[in-house]
């Protein structure tokens, strides 16, 4: 009994308990949550609600309205702002034609992009990603007017205003402002972005979705203006069989990239935000409905989707009419600015946060079976000057306890026992960005490598 509680005491010492996954608060972060605008966002549902209806199969010619005259809008904010920085964001229109279901004709879906190169690791990527097209209560109406404010015209101020915000600073990663289409047709312009990623050779390490974003009135009257949902998927899309097995013996069905990409927001909301948190959801969205971040997470990209935290279903996929006393129709009067300003400031300072630290460890893995301690090893990050080994109790949601490991890329905790604990690892910058955790092995692997090729012969 003596050497069990001995060997507890030991464990005790090595513990640091962690209320915020980084120690040090960066005057940048700060800067960025401060330069958000609720004018800004204003301005910009009331232009998307002036295009009349953004219907994906709607007037692509007019210039006052349809589709086609919101994404040239959205293409001459990018350009406008890339003006004002010297040029710093390449204003990108990748399209594809799609039928399907929804559309039953050959119909182009364009995204419309801006793109802002790292300076130091430009093939790493953090994308912020909204869609720009709207509905009523027929998916097939493409005639009728489908305001679409919060639906996702709250998703897409956020993405114009985080490129207006961020593109007055430089990064060490790549920057992507992803106004999409299609979304309500079959999430087709999560596709575009999906395939532009894979063309180009992207290492995305997140794909922030933003969908809904902009209500704080529930259906039932509640009200919640301090907590935004973080949907993340628990085991990767991509994962095969064999992978599926190593991780439901060994664990990792709640620690996929996107997990803890979700974690790292949350834990940024509680060090630079005021009165307003993240709530995690353990679901790739919510209950039978899906976003443009599903695409993403299909092509193997780390990727959330960001809610509001109360839907007001009245306003969502409705034909704007009064009945029976009730307002329906996704009108700005449903937009509560103050609310989506706090949700845009999330999305910017993780934008800023992730592209300023190195990219998460690559290669980690753990030993420790039939043995009192536990070893993680990694291989280095460019642009890391330090690690730190994290871990906390299999029921946890969070990351509570850690170890730096200095330079070094490999750890071992003594008296901390494999079986009991999860543990994941990240990596710091010289000057205190910290990157999200990852899992050990490829179950929360942020850029998995691909499987050996057999020799050949």
């Amino acid at each position: 009994m003596k050497k069990v509680v001995f060997a507890w005491a030991i464990a005790a010492l090595c513990i640091a308990p962690a209320h915020a996954q980084s120690d040090s608060d960066h005057a940048l972060l700060r800067q960025v949550v401060s330069e958000v605008s609720q004018d800004q966002l204003h301005s910009t549902i009331q232009h998307l609600v002036g295009f009349g209806t953004r219907h994906t199969m709607s007037d692509t010619h007019s210039n006052r309205r349809g589709i086609g005259a919101a994404r040239r809008w959205v293409a001459s904010q990018f350009q406008a702002m890339s003006r004002a920085c010297g040029g710093c964001l390449q204003v990108e229109t990748p399209s594809q034609s799609f039928t399907g279901d929804r559309l039953p004709t050959p119909t182009e879906v364009m995204d419309v992009l801006a793109i802002q190169r790292g300076a130091s690791d430009p093939d790493r990527v953090i994308v912020i990603s909204g869609h720009l097209d709207s509905r009523v209560s027929d998916p097939m109406n493409a005639v009728s007017d489908a305001p679409g404010a919060n639906d996702d015209g709250s998703g897409s101020a956020a993405v114009i205003e985080a490129a207006r915000v961020l593109s007055k600073h430089r990064f060490a990663a790549t920057l992507v402002f992803a106004v999409l289409s299609g979304e309500e047709q079959g999430l087709y312009g999560g596709k575009v972005l999906a395939d532009y990623a894979r063309a180009h050779n992207w290492r995305v390490e997140a794909d922030l979705n933003n969908d809904i974003v902009g209500n704080s009135e529930g259906t039932n009257g509640v009200h919640d203006t301090t907590h935004v949902r973080v949907f993340s998927e628990g085991t990767r899309a991509v994962e095969t069989q064999v992978e599926a097995n190593r991780r439901r013996y060994n664990g990792g069905e709640v620690d996929s990239p996107s997990r803890n990409l979700a974690r790292f927001m949350d834990r940024l909301a509680d060090q630079y935000l005021t009165n307003f948190d993240v709530t995690m959801v353990y679901r790739t969205d919510r209950y039978g409905r899906g976003g443009d971040q599903v695409r993403m997470l299909e092509a193997g990209y780390p990727s959330v989707r960001v809610t509001e935290a109360v839907e007001n279903y009245n306003r969502q996929h409705q034909d704007v009419r009064v009945e029976n006393g009730i307002r329906y129709g996704d009108v700005i009067e449903g937009v509560d600015f103050a609310y989506l300003a706090q949700v845009a400031r999330l999305n910017i300072v993780s934008m800023a946060a992730l592209a300023s630290a190195p990219a998460p460890p690559s290669g980690v893995t753990i030993a420790g079976a039939v043995s009192s301690d536990t070893t993680l090893t990694w291989r280095a990050s460019p642009g890391a000057a330090s690690y730190r080994v994290w871990w906390r109790a299999t029921t946890e949601p969070q990351w509570s306890n850690h170890r730096d490991a200095g330079a070094a890329t490999t750890l071992k905790l003594e008296n901390i026992i494999i079986d009991d604990w999860f543990f994941g690892v990240s990596a710091i910058s010289a000057d205190g960005y910290e990157s999200p955790v990852v899992f050990p092995t490829v179950a929360g692997a942020f850029f998995p490598e691909p499987p050996a090729q057999p020799a050949a012969h």
